[in-house]
């Protein structure tokens, strides 16, 4: 995308109107928020991670490195503005199904298209440390709830789920869901934030 643009050239704005949910002056707006909080026009895990934490009275550390690895395409170790969006757009206003494979990709921590017991836990413990004055956690570690997802959506028994075993899962399992619905919840206030001439769009 450029460092230092003040606006988005045509042919990009019709990219992004193509493979996003969002309108024209909603990309523009953003756009400002995004430019205003990163300069460079990218933003490091590191500055993630300071940005996600915002929303937690718990350590979202963990869990904002999984984020930032699904919105981190490229694997540069940066995200720019057009996978920001993109991500941002699946998180906010995707569909069911678009939102589940989203949510397949945070938890297959590898890459490798399945995910396994270790990675799932992974995944939970970090949701749990991120709620850590809630409830989650108070009665199955994230190894117990592991195992209960697995004996109900593991069909073939190989010790690991396909995507579509997850998704099958997914759709049923309120816990797997939560961080998706957390996930709309977290763009809508974004959004809030980045639209106000007078915040400082998403940056704390």
């Amino acid at each position: 995308m450029g460092n230092r643009k003040a606006k988005l050239k045509q042919e990009e704005l019709d990219d992004l109107m193509e493979c996003t949910h969002f309108s024209r002056n909603e990309i523009e707006e953003w756009y400002k928020g995004f430019m205003k909080s990163c300069p460079s026009g990218s933003v490091s895990c590191a500055d993630f991670r300071d940005m996600y934490s915002d929303f937690f009275e718990g350590d979202a550390s963990d869990f904002a490195n999984h984020v930032f690895r699904t919105f981190d395409t490229d694997k540069s170790g940066f995200i720019d503005f057009k996978e920001f969006l993109s991500s941002l757009s699946v998180t906010s206003r995707g569909n069911l199904e678009e939102k589940l494979e989203w949510a397949f990709k945070i938890y297959d921590v590898n890459g490798d298209g399945f995910v396994t017991k270790p990675e799932m836990e992974a995944i939970i413990r970090s949701v749990y440390k991120m709620y850590a004055n809630s409830r989650l956690g108070k009665k199955e570690t994230p190894e117990q709830r592991t195992a209960k997802i697995f004996e109900k959506f593991d069909e073939d028994k190989d010790g690991k789920l396909s995507i579509e075993e997850f998704k099958s899962g997914a759709r049923s399992d309120p816990f797997l869901v939560l961080m998706m619905q957390y996930k709309s919840l977290h763009a809508d206030r974004d959004r809030k934030c980045s639209e106000s001439s007078e915040s400082d769009g998403y940056d704390k």
